[in-house]
């Protein structure tokens, strides 16, 4: 899996066209609020131009690429975190998510009526970014309570540690801040069973349908934040959806359109520090993610852990090299391929070899 991505929003705001260009499914996309009601689910091969190239050169019979995960809740509404609308029972599926991508209204409809009268994108983010914060604000008090009552019974180190560590962070949240800045200023890390979604890396995706001063107000909410924004034309890429992929291609380089999807992974990849390698065993050419910095064996342990357990050794060429060759043979007899042992970290475009003891 390449990373899981959750979809939060406003209602109205195009959350499940977008979903819908991203994942090519077929979610209701209706102008009234809380037309999702069940959570939309899909998932989509990451496009990766290089495992086209690899599969010309090696011809192998089999190519698989890695997935990505996309989970689209009903859209949030002020009081949501109170039991106010519909999204709030549904964010328990996007905790388990890697990244959040926040779709935020940039351009006037009169056919898609605003829940609050007109977009504004400061208001807007203000209002979906509050509720995430208080829904986090009441895990982290549940969970204080009980950590509470466990300290009060053990003098154990670690459950004052969490205590104090939960402390800090309901204060944090209550003065409207998100988690994820408490973590990094204070270099800590949560327990593995606490999955607050302010903790996560985010980005926003910006619905338009044309450049404006809507869509100039978010770019400048985010730059304060210091996050991403992805540019998508909701409307035209529900309309691209209807044409056959061949022509819907052609289409997007007459208009200068990246997909909506390889913009989402570029940023989703750079925001997790992700990075791709690529295996050759059985003729099956696949596509892995791993962490940045990953080394030889645990990268095998993505694939199996008998693998991780009984590595030997990784021989490696990387993607440019191997192009460079135009083959395996030829690779080989230039002396691009190198054997690595164990403190070998995985680079990006990386295809190996795993020698490993069963």
């Amino acid at each position: 899996m390449g990373f899981k991505c959750g979809i939060v929003g406003l209602p109205n705001v195009g959350k499940s066209t977008i979903f819908n260009a991203l994942t090519n499914a077929s979610a209701e996309v209706a102008s009234f609020p809380f037309s999702t009601i069940k959570p939309n689910i899909g998932i989509v091969p990451v496009p990766d131009e290089r495992l086209k190239v690899l599969e010309k050169l090696l011809n192998p019979k089999k190519v698989t690429p890695t997935f990505l995960k996309f989970v689209d809740i009903a859209g949030l509404v002020k009081g949501a975190s109170l039991g106010e609308g519909l999204g709030n029972e549904f964010l328990s599926h996007i905790r388990e998510m890697d990244v959040i991508a926040h779709v935020v209204c940039c351009f006037e409809s009169q056919e898609i009526p605003h829940i609050y009268g007109h977009p504004d994108p400061e208001r807007d983010v203000e209002i979906v970014n509050l509720e995430l914060i208080l829904s986090d604000l009441q895990l982290v008090s549940r969970r204080l309570q009980k950590i509470s009552k466990l300290t009060k019974a053990s003098p154990k180190k670690e459950l004052r540690e969490e205590e104090e560590l939960l402390n800090e962070l309901e204060k944090w949240l209550s003065e409207g801040k998100r988690a994820k800045e408490y973590l990094e200023a204070k270099n800590a890390k949560l327990p593995k069973d606490l999955p607050l979604i302010t903790a996560k890396p985010y980005f926003y995706i910006a619905n338009i349908s044309e450049k404006n001063h809507l869509l100039e107000k978010l770019l400048k909410v985010a730059a304060k934040e210091n996050v991403p924004v992805v540019k998508v034309f909701g409307k035209l890429e529900l309309e691209l959806q209807e044409f056959p992929l061949e022509e819907r291609e052609v289409l997007r380089k007459e208009l200068g359109m990246e997909t909506s999807l390889y913009e989402v992974v570029k940023v989703g990849y750079k925001l997790l520090e992700l990075v791709t390698f690529f295996t050759t065993a059985h003729e099956d050419l696949r596509a892995w993610t791993i962490k940045k910095g990953t080394k030889a064996p645990e990268a095998a342990g993505k694939i199996h852990s008998d693998m991780q357990r009984g590595f030997i050794k990784v021989e490696v060429i990387s993607f440019d090299d191997l192009v460079k060759a135009g083959s395996e043979k030829r690779a080989r007899e230039l002396g691009l391929v190198r054997s690595e042992g164990k403190e070998y970290e995985v680079k990006d475009g990386d295809i190996l070899y795993f020698r490993f003891s069963a």
